[in-house]
């Protein structure tokens, strides 16, 4: 008998999860859109040009990042070490020896 419940109640457990289960195509983001693989913006480096030749500071950094509309930003010296994985969403500002920016980029 207890045999007879513990069958029935797995059956019914298996067809309500059967039941939330979604076989629907997921739906794809419009056509021009700037959104990366990974679902985060791109990183527009040509709305960020105002910075070359401003000393590099927090507030300038954070300024660049929005109006680039990137996820991250970060402040390259000429001799940092860095990471070299490519990121669409993210704003490098390159600087000089006087931390006055020279260049900017995504990646």
């Amino acid at each position: 008998m207890p045999w007879k419940y513990a069958s029935s109640g797995l059956v019914l457990a298996v067809a309500l999860l059967a039941g939330c289960s979604s076989t629907s195509e997921s739906t794809k983001p419009a056509e021009g859109s700037a959104t990366a693989d990974t679902g985060y913006a791109r990183c527009d480096a040509a709305a960020a040009q105002f910075a070359v030749g401003k000393p590099a500071t927090p507030a300038l950094l954070e300024q660049a990042r929005v109006k680039a509309g990137a996820q991250t930003a970060r402040v390259l010296g000429p001799n940092d070490m860095v990471t070299m994985e490519y990121r669409s969403d993210r704003l490098n500002l390159n600087t000089d020896h006087a931390a006055t920016v020279s260049r900017v980029n995504c990646g």
